[in-house]
């Protein structure tokens, strides 16, 4: 497996967990007004948006490699 295409599924998976983390902890928030549930909520998305941004950075800077 090749440098990109581990990447791409490492950040994938990690986008996946953040955006329902992200879910998660705003469904909380909703539910018992905790600020920390909110704080989280922000936080994760904030990675979501981080996440994707590293891997299109990481797809062009590899973009001579193989997926193999």
């Amino acid at each position: 497996m090749s440098l990109k295409a581990l990447h791409i599924v490492f950040v994938g998976a990690s986008v996946v967990l953040m955006a329902f983390l992200c879910g998660w902890a705003y469904l909380a928030y909703r539910e018992t007004q905790a600020t920390d549930y909110l704080v989280w909520s922000l936080c994760s998305a904030a990675s979501v948006v981080g996440l994707i941004a590293y891997g299109r950075f990481v797809l062009r800077k590899l973009r001579h490699i193989s997926f193999l």
